[in-house]
């Protein structure tokens, strides 16, 4: 499963009101997740697409992320598509290089995602996990220990264990010495594996909207000032 491909580094985005043309998240749809890189002065921004997000992304299904630079105005570095929604994203600390976990139940039997590592100098996008795992694995969470080590938190492959699979998930330790230099699907079975733990699937929906919101109100109030007019 490879995700559509990046609309590139420096697409142009200036700050906006949400819900008007000129709001640089509303490509996104609905925000559903939030992640800042506060000593890049960086936000990550996940949304879901539906039908209605606009242009940007080609066929990209459910997902979108997009990263903004927030030191003043929010304006957008990097827009992708990511096929099945998001649920987890989270910064390197050495380097702005977000790794992004995608998913879905699909409705009979498996879990199935992708766990995305996204180079912002270049747009360029990896998808992370072997095609031996057929469907891939829907990642729930994500965290940088540090530099050199990724925690993951998947969902069980499948649900053959009943209703239990859809509140618990398996915790992996992935290290790699230099993560800008992993390849696509190089991440296997023993990368994984861990032990089966809670994992309980939180909605962050809220949050991105009031953190999408905050960032959008400046230049709101600025329109109210001046009675809509610019310059």
């Amino acid at each position: 499963m490879t995700p559509p491909p990046p609309t590139g580094p420096g697409t142009p985005g200036t700050p906006g009101t949400p819900g008007t043309p000129d709001d640089p998240f509303a490509v996104l749809g609905e925000p559903v997740l939030a992640v800042p890189d506060r000593r890049r002065a960086l936000l990550a921004v996940a949304g879901a697409c539906g039908d209605d997000c606009g242009d940007g992304c080609g066929d990209d299904g459910d997902g979108r992320v997009g990263v903004f630079d927030v030191s003043g105005g929010p304006r957008r570095r990097l827009l992708i598509g990511t096929g099945l929604p998001v649920h987890a994203m989270a910064f390197r600390p050495a380097r702005p290089l977000p790794a992004v976990g995608t998913g879905d139940y699909d409705g009979g039997y498996h879990f199935e995602g992708e766990l995305l590592l996204v180079h912002l100098d270049s747009g360029e996008v990896r998808s992370l996990i072997g095609c031996g795992f057929g469907c891939g694995r829907q990642v729930l969470a994500l965290e940088w220990s540090n530099d050199r080590d990724l925690r993951v938190l998947m969902a069980p492959a499948d649900d053959e264990d009943g209703e239990e699979a859809h509140g618990e998930g398996h915790l992996a330790v992935v290290h790699r010495a230099d993560w800008t230099g992993v390849g696509a699907q190089c991440l296997t079975a023993r990368d994984l594996t861990g032990p089966r733990v809670p994992a309980p699937r939180p909605d962050h929906r809220e949050a991105a909207r009031r953190t999408v919101a905050r960032l959008a109100a400046p230049r709101a109030r600025r329109h109210r000032h001046t009675g809509g007019r610019s310059g």
